[in-house]
């Protein structure tokens, strides 16, 4: 097989127009660790970053070891980059228990399916479009949740559409309830229609942008095993579907060659992972593919991840090749020591079993 270039996410980061960008794939494959990575690289090239957690887990306040809201927070070391953390589903139990005309239109989306996490999707990207940042990198939940993030604005265009032809129907009927129980203009025609009219504005609009490639990209973050190889491809298919533009994949937890692996385990992993590498190359040759090395600790912390950062931007290169004579010195030498290691251990048990003289 002929020599492929490594990719980077350079790109992402030359890319001037992008506003906003979407991190997602697998559960347990490292999005959060990419997403915040990608954020810190992002605010070191625009004036003001957001990065916005929409998994219920929320694993960006230990990948920064702090503390953040559903309210933008400065990170800690930062000047420009600002993190939160919200739960469309949680957002909605407010919306749901507030009185007055939102509570009334909570309970009438609620019989479109899906629609309840779409209006509260839609509120939050209401917050965040008034705040102007420069771009928005959402760590999104596991592949499931952000197909359906990304179906928001089309589930709502048809959810609005539904409520806007019962409104044309029964809009008379509403007015004679909301007269007949004192209720108030705010529960008038005009009102709950200029609601529906103001959030389906925004909606189109977000929908626009989602699908324009100058505004909007996907990161897939994935591991070379087959199931997050399966994920990625249905994520891809998905997106192209949606017409979401994405050319960039991360693969992370990669064993390389290097330092003179001699365990079988460590071995086998690596023959597997290969052929799954081999995979995604063939798949998507036409993608950026950067490949990140799995590491003996966890990423935690800004230090950390900014260290970690640089195996974005250039392609990560083992200590030593295999083969070289410098790699078959340093195989000696860890041999020699461990030979001399096994000396002792020997020594020491054969003086354990000598006889004790009286």
């Amino acid at each position: 097989m002929e020599e492929i270039p490594e990719g980077t996410v350079q790109n992402v980061l030359e890319q001037e127009s992008l506003k906003w960008v979407f991190v997602g794939g697998k559960g347990g494959v490292g999005k959060t660790t990419c997403s915040s990575i990608l954020s810190i690289l992002l605010a070191s090239v625009r004036s003001s970053v957001l990065i916005i957690s929409t998994d219920p887990a929320h694993n960006l306040s230990d990948a920064f070891q702090q503390r953040f809201t559903k309210s933008p927070t400065l990170v800690n070391g930062f000047t420009n980059l600002y993190a939160m953390e919200v739960d469309p589903t949680v957002e909605n139990e407010d919306t749901g228990s507030s009185d007055g005309m939102d509570g009334f239109l909570s309970d009438l989306a609620n019989s479109i399916p899906g629609i309840d996490e779409a209006m509260s999707f839609a509120e939050m990207l209401k917050l965040v479009q008034t705040m102007d940042y420069s771009v928005i990198v959402f760590d999104t939940a596991p592949t499931g949740h952000t197909l359906r993030l990304l179906q928001f604005p089309s589930t709502l265009e048809k959810g609005l559409d539904k409520m806007m032809s019962l409104k044309s129907k029964f809009g008379g009927l509403i007015g004679q309830m909301t007269r007949m129980f004192g209720v108030g203009e705010e529960f008038g025609e005009d009102a709950i229609l200029g609601k529906l009219e103001g959030m389906k504005d925004v909606i189109e609009q977000v929908n626009r942008q989602f699908k324009d490639p100058d505004l909007t990209t996907f990161v897939c973050v994935c591991i070379p095993e087959f199931l997050s190889l399966y994920e990625t491809e249905r994520l891809v298919q998905e997106l192209t579907k949606f017409e979401i533009d994405s050319h960039n994949i991360i693969i992370n937890q990669v064993l390389f060659d290097e330092e003179g692996v001699e365990s079988k385990l460590l071995k086998a992993r690596m023959k597997m992972q290969q052929k799954y590498l081999d995979q995604f190359y063939m798949l998507y040759d036409d993608f950026n593919i950067t490949k990140l090395p799995l590491l003996p600790q966890e990423v935690c912390g800004v230090e950390a991840l900014k260290a970690f950062s640089k195996h974005f931007l250039k392609p990560y290169q083992p200590l030593l090749t295999r083969g070289t004579i410098e790699e078959l010195e340093a195989r000696v030498s860890r041999l020699q020591e461990q030979l001399k290691e096994a000396e002792s251990e020997l020594e020491r048990a054969r003086k354990g079993k000598q006889p004790i003289n009286n």
